[in-house]
């Protein structure tokens, strides 16, 4: 199953293809989307969605896994981290790619265990689990391929469950 993780944000998008193979991991590619912080909004949707159309249309994901907003205090970012996540969804369901969405403590329980664990258990899960010479940069880099990660091992879990019950 080859997945494609997605952090979504307006200024970086991070994104990451891995290839599950029953219970291992290949890493296809990783990296971000940028836009220049003097851009208009409407301009840094389409650079984000154009760039993400190319990525799914090179890489052909199965599915992707996308982290769920996070609330902090700034209503604005909020909104446009919204309409950045929009569009990233927008882009998958026009290339016929199934969206499955989770949240920060979610993809922070998968992957240490802990819903609690700070930015650096994860990033360390992501470079042990892919058993990476460092861990992929930006930080939003590191959060699209743990929520790939997080969808590889939850996905992984529901197949064994339906074969266990006979579906």
């Amino acid at each position: 199953m080859r997945i494609l993780g997605i952090d979504p944000g307006y200024a970086i998008m991070g994104y990451g293809i891995l290839d599950m193979k029953g219970n291992h991991f290949d890493v296809v590619s990783y990296g971000s989307v940028t836009t220049d912080a003097g851009m208009e909004m409407p301009d840094r949707l389409k650079h984000l969605y154009s760039s993400l159309m190319e990525i799914i249309a090179e890489y052909e994901p199965e599915v992707a896994a996308i982290e769920e907003l996070f609330y902090n205090t700034n209503a604005k970012t909020v909104i446009k981290v919204g309409e950045a996540r929009g569009v990233a969804i927008l882009a998958c369901v026009n290339s016929d790619v199934p969206v499955e969405e989770y949240t920060p403590l979610q993809i922070k329980q998968a992957l240490t265990g802990n819903g609690r664990a700070d930015k650096k258990q994860v990033q360390f899960m992501v470079k042990t689990i892919l058993n990476l010479d460092e861990v992929p940069k930006p930080d939003d880099t590191a959060d699209a391929v743990a929520a790939a990660i997080t969808h590889g091992n939850s996905a992984g879990g529901r197949a064994l469950m339906r074969k266990v019950r006979g579906r």
